[in-house]
C-alpha cells in the first residue's frame, strides 16, 4: 500500500512541474523574439535615418533603382532554380552510376498501347516492341474508337509475333472512344501482370528500355518508374528545339526529382507502374487533361516512391509546326493546373504527405509563377532599356542568360550522350523558344481560371520514322 502511494505521489509531482517548465520555456522564447525583432528594427531605423538625407527622391531615380532591384531578384531566383536542379541532377547521376540496382529481376510485364487514329505509326511502334531485350512480356493494343484504319492495321498484328527471345502475344482490345485514361484503364484491368508499361501509340522504345526500368521494382517501395522521352523526328527548327527542351528542361528536372524519389510526372510515352499502385490510386482519371500528372500525384500521396531511369528511352514524334506545338503545350498547362487544383488539400496541408506537398508547390511554381516572371522580366527590362538607356545592361543580361543555357545544355547533352549539334540551339532557346512557351502557358492559365471550355485535341502524325 505504501509503495502504491509513493508511485501515485511521484506521478502527481511530475505532472505539476511540466506546465511550469513549459511556461518558462515559452516566456524565454517570447523574450528572445522581442529582443531579436527589436534589435533588427533599431538597425533598420538607424539605416533609414542615416541614408534618408542623402537620398535624392526623383521618379527617374526611383524607377532606375527599382529596375536594378528587380533585375537582381529575378537573377537570384533564376540562378537558385538552375543550380538547385543541376546539383540534385548531378547527385542523382553520380548515385545512378555507382549504385546500380541488382539485375536478374524479370517479372511478367504487360505493355499497354492506347491508339486513336494512329494508322500511320502503330505498326512501327509494335515492331519496336518486338525488338525488346526482355524475355517475359505481352503487348495489349487498345483501340479507343478510331475513325481511320487504325483498327484494321492493328488486327494484322494480333497473335503471337516473333520477338527477340520468344514469341510475344499481341492482343487487340477495341472499345468506344472515351479518351486515353479510359483506354489505359481497360488495358490495366485486362492485364494479369504485376507490372504494366503505359505508352503512347506513336512511341518507339529502345531495346533495353524494359529491362533497365523493371530492375528498380525489386525495391518494394518503388511504385512507378518514369522513362526518358526523346524526340524522334529531328532536323527541323521546332523539333530540334524540343529535342533540347526534353533533354535540358524535362529530363534534367526528372533527374533532380529522382534523387529524392519524387518524380512529379510520369511521361505518357513511357511509364512503368506496379499494378497494385495504380489500383490503390483508383486508376487513371478523366477529369483532367493531364491524366499522367494526376495519377503520379495520387501514387505519391499513397506513400509510393517514383524513380527515373535515364536509359529507358522512348522516342516520340514531336509537333513540327508552331500551331501544333502551342496546341500541345496549351493542353499540358491546363491539365497540370487542373491536377494541382484537384489535389489542393495536399498543397495546403503538408501533414498528409510532405513529399506530395513539396512536389505540388514546385509544379505550381513552374506552371503559374515562373512563366509570369519570365514574361514580365523581359517586358520590364525592354521598357527600361528604351526609357532609361539601359540597352548595354540588357545586352549583358541576355548574354548572361544565353551563357547559362549554353553551359547547362553542354552538361545535359554530355550526361545523356546526345547530339552535340543541339548545343547551338541554346543561344536562341531562352530568348525565343522558352519565351513563346511561357506566353502560351500564361494564356492557358488565364483561360483555365476563367473556366473557358477546352477539348482534348489530336496532334497530326506524320509517321515517317521507322523503327
Amino acid at each position: 500500500m505504501e509503495i502504491n502511494q509513493e508511485i501515485k505521489r511521484a506521478t502527481v509531482l511530475i505532472d505539476n512541474r511540466e506546465p511550469e517548465q513549459v511556461e518558462e520555456e515559452k516566456g524565454r522564447k517570447y523574450l528572445r523574439r522581442i529582443f531579436i525583432s527589436g534589435t533588427i528594427s533599431l538597425i533598420l531605423i538607424l539605416i533609414i535615418v542615416y541614408t534618408l538625407p542623402l537620398t535624392v527622391l526623383t521618379v527617374k531615380a526611383l524607377l532606375e533603382y527599382a529596375t536594378i532591384v528587380a533585375l537582381v531578384i529575378f537573377l537570384f531566383v533564376l540562378l537558385f532554380r538552375y543550380f538547385a536542379i543541376l546539383t540534385l541532377a548531378y547527385l542523382y547521376i553520380n548515385q545512378y552510376t555507382y549504385t546500380a540496382p541488382p539485375g536478374g529481376y524479370s517479372p511478367f510485364v504487360s505493355i499497354l498501347v492506347p491508339v486513336y487514329n494512329e494508322e500511320k505509326v502503330v505498326t512501327e511502334s509494335i515492331k519496336s516492341l518486338l525488338e525488346l531485350n526482355y524475355p517475359n512480356y505481352e503487348i495489349i493494343i487498345i483501340n479507343d474508337g478510331s475513325t481511320d484504319k487504325t483498327k484494321q492495321v492493328a488486327e494484322t498484328l494480333v497473335g503471337y509475333q516473333k520477338g527477340k527471345y520468344s514469341d510475344v502475344k499481341v492482343t487487340l482490345l477495341s472499345k468506344p472512344n472515351g479518351g486515353k485514361a479510359k483506354a489505359l484503364n481497360a488495358g490495366i484491368r485486362l492485364s494479369k501482370a504485376e507490372l504494366v508499361l503505359c505508352m503512347d501509340g506513336d512511341s518507339q522504345l529502345s531495346p533495353d528500355s524494359v529491362k533497365l526500368a523493371v530492375r528498380h521494382f525489386s525495391n518494394r517501395e518503388i511504385g512507378a518508374v518514369a522513362g526518358n522521352v526523346k524526340v524522334l523526328n529531328r532536323g527541323k527548327l521546332f523539333t530540334d528545339l524540343q529535342a533540347l527542351e526534353y533533354i535540358e528542361g524535362l529530363n534534367m528536372a526528372r533527374s533532380a526529382q529522382s534523387f529524392v524519389r519524387l518524380v512529379n510526372i510520369i511521361p505518357g510515352p513511357i511509364g512503368f507502374f506496379r499494378k497494385k499502385a495504380i489500383e490503390e490510386a483508383g486508376f487513371y482519371s478523366s477529369d483532367t487533361f493531364a491524366e499522367d500528372a494526376d495519377l503520379t500525384l495520387k501514387i505519391l500521396a499513397n506513400g509510393w516512391k517514383i524513380y527515373y531511369e535515364p536509359n529507358s528511352i522512348s522516342f516520340t514524334e514531336a509537333p513540327a509546326k508552331l500551331q501544333q506545338l502551342l496546341k500541345q503545350r496549351y493542353r499540358w498547362t491546363r491539365g497540370i493546373i487542373q491536377s494541382i487544383r484537384k489535389h489542393k488539400k495536399l498543397l495546403i496541408n503538408p501533414s498528409i504527405n510532405f513529399g506530395d506537398t513539396f512536389i505540388l508547390w514546385t509544379m505550381a511554381y513552374e506552371a503559374l509563377i515562373w512563366p509570369a516572371m519570365n514574361i514580365m522580366a523581359n517586358v520590364f527590362f525592354i521598357i527600361a532599356a528604351l526609357a532609361f538607356g539601359f540597352s548595354t545592361l540588357i545586352f549583358f543580361w541576355w548574354a548572361g542568360l544565353a551563357l547559362l543555357d549554353l553551359v547547362t545544355a553542354l552538361y545535359c547533352i554530355a550526361a545523356e550522350k546526345e547530339e552535340f549539334r543541339l548545343v547551338g540551339y541554346s543561344i536562341i532557346y531562352r530568348m525565343f523558344f522558352i519565351l513563346i512557351i511561357d506566353i502560351c502557358k500564361a494564356m492557358s492559365t488565364v483561360e483555365e481560371f476563367l473556366g473557358i471550355r477546352m477539348t482534348w485535341g489530336k496532334l497530326e502524325r506524320v509517321g515517317t520514322a521507322k523503327a
